[in-house]
Protein backbone atom coordinates (compact mmCIF):
# COMPACT_ATOMS: atom_id res chain seq x y z
CA UNK A 1 0.00 0.00 0.00
CA UNK A 2 1.78 3.14 -1.22
CA UNK A 3 -0.80 5.82 -0.43
CA UNK A 4 -0.13 8.31 2.36
CA UNK A 5 -3.70 9.16 3.31
CA UNK A 6 -7.27 8.00 2.80
CA UNK A 7 -10.34 10.19 2.84
CA UNK A 8 -13.83 9.06 3.83
CA UNK A 9 -17.05 10.79 4.78
CA UNK A 10 -20.00 9.87 6.95
CA UNK A 11 -23.05 11.91 5.92
CA UNK A 12 -20.82 14.77 4.78
CA UNK A 13 -18.63 14.72 7.90
CA UNK A 14 -15.24 13.97 6.32
CA UNK A 15 -12.00 12.70 7.84
CA UNK A 16 -8.50 11.91 6.67
CA UNK A 17 -7.07 8.61 7.87
CA UNK A 18 -3.32 8.80 8.47
CA UNK A 19 -1.99 5.29 9.06
CA UNK A 20 1.27 5.39 11.07
CA UNK A 21 2.17 1.98 9.67
CA UNK A 22 2.44 3.52 6.19
CA UNK A 23 2.94 7.25 6.67
CA UNK A 24 5.47 8.82 9.03
CA UNK A 25 4.11 12.28 9.84
CA UNK A 26 4.40 14.07 13.17
CA UNK A 27 0.84 15.23 13.78
CA UNK A 28 1.54 18.50 15.54
CA UNK A 29 -1.34 21.02 15.80
CA UNK A 30 0.20 23.03 12.96
CA UNK A 31 0.43 20.00 10.67
CA UNK A 32 -3.14 18.98 11.50
CA UNK A 33 -4.43 22.47 10.69
CA UNK A 34 -2.65 22.42 7.33
CA UNK A 35 -3.86 18.94 6.38
CA UNK A 36 -7.46 19.88 7.24
CA UNK A 37 -7.37 23.24 5.46
CA UNK A 38 -9.65 23.12 2.41
CA UNK A 39 -7.61 25.69 0.47
CA UNK A 40 -3.98 24.95 1.37
CA UNK A 41 -4.24 21.30 2.41
CA UNK A 42 -6.28 18.21 1.57
CA UNK A 43 -9.33 19.41 3.50
CA UNK A 44 -11.30 17.58 6.18
CA UNK A 45 -13.25 17.88 9.42
CA UNK A 46 -10.49 16.06 11.30
CA UNK A 47 -7.73 13.47 11.33
CA UNK A 48 -7.99 9.80 12.33
CA UNK A 49 -4.57 8.45 13.29
CA UNK A 50 -4.17 4.71 13.54
CA UNK A 51 -4.28 1.83 13.92
CA UNK A 52 -1.89 1.52 16.83
CA UNK A 53 -1.95 -2.19 17.64
CA UNK A 54 -0.54 -3.60 20.87
CA UNK A 55 -1.53 -6.85 22.60
CA UNK A 56 -4.27 -7.32 19.96
CA UNK A 57 -5.86 -3.98 20.96
CA UNK A 58 -6.63 -1.58 18.09
CA UNK A 59 -6.21 2.02 19.20
CA UNK A 60 -7.39 5.17 17.44
CA UNK A 61 -6.45 8.81 17.99
CA UNK A 62 -8.88 11.50 16.82
CA UNK A 63 -7.85 15.08 16.08
CA UNK A 64 -10.04 18.14 15.51
CA UNK A 65 -9.15 20.41 12.56
CA UNK A 66 -7.75 23.10 14.88
CA UNK A 67 -5.24 20.61 16.29
CA UNK A 68 -6.78 19.50 19.58
CA UNK A 69 -7.35 15.82 20.36
CA UNK A 70 -10.91 14.52 20.77
CA UNK A 71 -11.92 11.70 23.09
CA UNK A 72 -14.50 10.15 20.78
CA UNK A 73 -16.27 10.69 17.44
CA UNK A 74 -19.15 8.55 16.28
CA UNK A 75 -18.67 9.33 12.59
CA UNK A 76 -14.90 9.08 12.97
CA UNK A 77 -15.20 5.65 14.57
CA UNK A 78 -17.43 4.39 11.74
CA UNK A 79 -15.01 5.80 9.15
CA UNK A 80 -12.03 4.24 10.89
CA UNK A 81 -13.86 0.91 11.08
CA UNK A 82 -14.35 0.93 7.33
CA UNK A 83 -10.69 1.82 6.83
CA UNK A 84 -9.65 -1.13 9.00
CA UNK A 85 -11.84 -3.37 6.81
CA UNK A 86 -10.64 -1.86 3.52
CA UNK A 87 -6.96 -2.08 4.54
CA UNK A 88 -7.27 -5.67 5.72
CA UNK A 89 -6.62 -5.08 9.40
CA UNK A 90 -9.84 -6.82 10.42
CA UNK A 91 -11.27 -10.04 8.98
CA UNK A 92 -14.41 -10.38 11.11
CA UNK A 93 -17.71 -8.52 11.21
CA UNK A 94 -17.31 -7.67 14.92
CA UNK A 95 -14.32 -6.13 16.67
CA UNK A 96 -13.34 -3.47 19.22
CA UNK A 97 -11.59 -0.10 18.94
CA UNK A 98 -10.01 1.72 21.87
CA UNK A 99 -10.35 5.53 22.02
CA UNK A 100 -9.52 8.15 24.63
CA UNK A 101 -13.24 8.19 25.43
CA UNK A 102 -13.36 4.44 26.04
CA UNK A 103 -13.57 1.21 24.05
CA UNK A 104 -16.34 0.77 21.47
CA UNK A 105 -17.71 -2.39 19.89
CA UNK A 106 -18.13 -2.43 16.12
CA UNK A 107 -20.45 -4.49 13.92
CA UNK A 108 -20.16 -4.33 10.13
CA UNK A 109 -23.68 -4.63 8.77
CA UNK A 110 -22.83 -5.53 5.15
CA UNK A 111 -20.08 -7.11 3.06
CA UNK A 112 -18.48 -3.80 2.07
CA UNK A 113 -18.57 -2.07 5.48
CA UNK A 114 -20.69 0.80 4.17
CA UNK A 115 -23.24 0.45 6.99
CA UNK A 116 -21.79 0.17 10.47
CA UNK A 117 -23.25 -0.22 13.96
CA UNK A 118 -21.28 1.04 16.96
CA UNK A 119 -21.99 0.42 20.62
CA UNK A 120 -20.96 3.86 21.86
CA UNK A 121 -21.21 2.82 25.51
CA UNK A 122 -23.19 4.52 28.26
CA UNK A 123 -23.93 8.17 28.95
CA UNK A 124 -23.66 10.15 32.16
CA UNK A 125 -25.50 13.34 33.08
CA UNK A 126 -23.34 13.86 36.20
CA UNK A 127 -21.79 17.31 36.17
CA UNK A 128 -18.39 16.26 37.52
CA UNK A 129 -17.98 13.62 34.81
CA UNK A 130 -18.96 15.80 31.82
CA UNK A 131 -17.58 18.23 33.23
CA UNK A 132 -19.85 21.17 34.10
CA UNK A 133 -18.98 23.63 36.84
CA UNK A 134 -21.03 23.93 40.01
CA UNK A 135 -22.30 21.44 42.59
CA UNK A 136 -22.34 17.77 41.63
CA UNK A 137 -25.73 17.01 40.08
CA UNK A 138 -27.40 15.67 36.96
CA UNK A 139 -27.48 18.50 34.42
CA UNK A 140 -30.97 17.96 33.05
CA UNK A 141 -33.27 20.73 31.83
CA UNK A 142 -31.21 23.46 33.52
CA UNK A 143 -31.62 27.15 32.74
CA UNK A 144 -28.70 28.76 30.92
CA UNK A 145 -28.55 32.32 29.58
CA UNK A 146 -26.65 32.66 26.30
CA UNK A 147 -26.28 35.91 24.38
CA UNK A 148 -29.17 37.40 26.35
CA UNK A 149 -31.57 34.51 25.71
CA UNK A 150 -32.61 31.84 28.23
CA UNK A 151 -32.48 28.16 27.27
CA UNK A 152 -33.17 24.86 29.04
CA UNK A 153 -30.04 22.77 28.54
CA UNK A 154 -29.23 19.12 29.22
CA UNK A 155 -25.57 18.16 29.39
CA UNK A 156 -24.00 14.71 29.23
CA UNK A 157 -20.91 12.76 28.33
CA UNK A 158 -20.69 9.73 26.09
CA UNK A 159 -16.90 9.76 26.35
CA UNK A 160 -16.91 13.36 25.12
CA UNK A 161 -19.01 16.31 26.43
CA UNK A 162 -22.29 17.57 24.96
CA UNK A 163 -24.83 20.31 25.62
CA UNK A 164 -28.28 19.62 24.14
CA UNK A 165 -30.70 22.54 23.73
CA UNK A 166 -34.33 21.92 22.71
CA UNK A 167 -35.53 24.73 20.44
CA UNK A 168 -38.59 25.37 18.32
CA UNK A 169 -36.70 25.39 15.02
CA UNK A 170 -33.02 24.40 14.87
CA UNK A 171 -31.14 26.26 12.14
CA UNK A 172 -27.63 26.69 10.85
CA UNK A 173 -27.87 30.41 11.60
CA UNK A 174 -28.76 29.79 15.25
CA UNK A 175 -26.05 27.12 15.58
CA UNK A 176 -23.46 29.55 14.21
CA UNK A 177 -24.56 32.20 16.70
CA UNK A 178 -24.82 30.06 19.82
CA UNK A 179 -22.21 27.40 19.08
CA UNK A 180 -19.03 29.37 19.81
CA UNK A 181 -20.57 30.89 22.95
CA UNK A 182 -21.68 27.51 24.32
CA UNK A 183 -18.45 25.73 23.38
CA UNK A 184 -16.28 28.29 25.15
CA UNK A 185 -18.58 29.09 28.07
CA UNK A 186 -16.87 29.25 31.47
CA UNK A 187 -19.43 26.66 32.63
CA UNK A 188 -17.57 23.99 30.64
CA UNK A 189 -13.92 23.59 31.73
CA UNK A 190 -13.01 21.33 28.79
CA UNK A 191 -15.27 23.14 26.28
CA UNK A 192 -18.27 21.28 24.90
CA UNK A 193 -20.17 20.15 21.79
CA UNK A 194 -23.60 21.69 21.21
CA UNK A 195 -26.76 20.32 19.62
CA UNK A 196 -29.89 22.34 18.88
CA UNK A 197 -32.70 19.78 18.99
CA UNK A 198 -36.30 19.59 17.82
CA UNK A 199 -38.47 16.59 18.71
CA UNK A 200 -40.48 15.62 15.61
CA UNK A 201 -42.31 12.66 17.14
CA UNK A 202 -41.60 9.76 19.52
CA UNK A 203 -39.10 8.20 17.11
CA UNK A 204 -37.62 11.17 15.26
CA UNK A 205 -35.62 14.24 16.22
CA UNK A 206 -33.83 16.89 14.19
CA UNK A 207 -30.57 18.55 15.22
CA UNK A 208 -28.14 21.25 14.14
CA UNK A 209 -24.59 20.79 15.41
CA UNK A 210 -21.66 22.87 16.60
CA UNK A 211 -18.65 20.68 17.37
CA UNK A 212 -15.93 21.54 19.84
CA UNK A 213 -12.76 22.31 17.88
CA UNK A 214 -14.46 21.89 14.50
CA UNK A 215 -17.34 24.35 14.33
CA UNK A 216 -20.57 23.90 12.38
CA UNK A 217 -20.93 20.30 11.19
CA UNK A 218 -23.39 18.69 8.76
CA UNK A 219 -23.56 15.45 10.75
CA UNK A 220 -22.10 13.90 13.88
CA UNK A 221 -22.38 10.43 15.35
CA UNK A 222 -21.64 11.33 18.96
CA UNK A 223 -23.94 14.37 18.70
CA UNK A 224 -26.71 12.10 17.45
CA UNK A 225 -26.15 9.79 20.41
CA UNK A 226 -26.11 12.73 22.82
CA UNK A 227 -29.24 14.41 21.50
CA UNK A 228 -31.19 11.13 21.40
CA UNK A 229 -30.03 10.26 24.92
CA UNK A 230 -31.05 13.68 26.25
CA UNK A 231 -34.48 13.45 24.62
CA UNK A 232 -34.91 9.94 26.01
CA UNK A 233 -33.82 11.04 29.48
CA UNK A 234 -36.46 13.79 29.45
CA UNK A 235 -39.18 11.39 28.27
CA UNK A 236 -39.60 13.05 24.89
CA UNK A 237 -38.88 9.98 22.73
CA UNK A 238 -38.93 6.19 22.76
CA UNK A 239 -35.80 4.01 22.78
CA UNK A 240 -35.39 3.86 18.98
CA UNK A 241 -34.75 7.24 17.39
CA UNK A 242 -33.89 8.49 13.93
CA UNK A 243 -31.70 11.60 14.17
CA UNK A 244 -32.14 13.91 11.19
CA UNK A 245 -29.25 16.25 10.32
CA UNK A 246 -28.39 18.38 7.26
CA UNK A 247 -26.05 15.58 6.12
CA UNK A 248 -28.53 12.74 6.58
CA UNK A 249 -29.98 10.34 9.14
CA UNK A 250 -28.38 8.19 11.87
CA UNK A 251 -30.32 5.49 13.71
CA UNK A 252 -29.97 5.37 17.49
CA UNK A 253 -31.18 2.63 19.82
CA UNK A 254 -30.94 2.90 23.60
CA UNK A 255 -30.73 -0.61 25.01
CA UNK A 256 -29.84 -1.65 28.57
CA UNK A 257 -28.23 1.73 29.14
CA UNK A 258 -26.04 1.47 26.06
CA UNK A 259 -26.36 3.74 23.04
CA UNK A 260 -26.19 1.90 19.70
CA UNK A 261 -25.52 4.01 16.62
CA UNK A 262 -25.99 2.79 13.03
CA UNK A 263 -25.02 4.86 10.01
CA UNK A 264 -23.35 4.85 6.59
CA UNK A 265 -19.76 5.47 5.53
CA UNK A 266 -18.46 6.29 2.05
CA UNK A 267 -14.92 6.13 0.75
CA UNK A 268 -13.70 9.20 -1.14
CA UNK A 269 -10.03 8.87 -2.12
CA UNK A 270 -6.55 7.68 -1.33
CA UNK A 271 -3.61 9.87 -2.16
CA UNK A 272 0.07 10.70 -1.92
CA UNK A 273 1.38 14.01 -0.68
CA UNK A 274 3.40 15.79 -3.38
CA UNK A 275 6.98 16.84 -2.69
CA UNK A 276 6.37 20.55 -2.11
CA UNK A 277 3.47 19.86 0.26
CA UNK A 278 5.47 17.22 2.14
CA UNK A 279 8.35 19.71 2.41
CA UNK A 280 5.99 22.29 3.91
CA UNK A 281 4.71 19.73 6.41
CA UNK A 282 8.28 19.02 7.50
CA UNK A 283 8.89 22.73 8.09
CA UNK A 284 6.00 23.13 10.53
CA UNK A 285 7.09 22.98 14.19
Amino acid sequence: MSFEFCKYHALGNDYLVIDPNHTKIRLSPGVIKLLCDRHYGVGSDGILSGPFIEDNVIRLRIFNPEGSEAEKSGNGIRIFSKYLFDAGYVKTRSFEIATLGGAVNIELMDDTATLIKVDMGTVTFQSDRIPVKGPVREVVNEKMVVDGDSFAVTCLSIGNPHCVIPVREPSRKLALRLGPLIENSAAFPNRINMQLMKVIDRNNIGIEIWERGAGYTMASGSSSCAAASAAYKMGMVDSTIKVHMPGGVIDIEIRDGHVLMTGPVSGVSRGTFLADFAHRINEIP
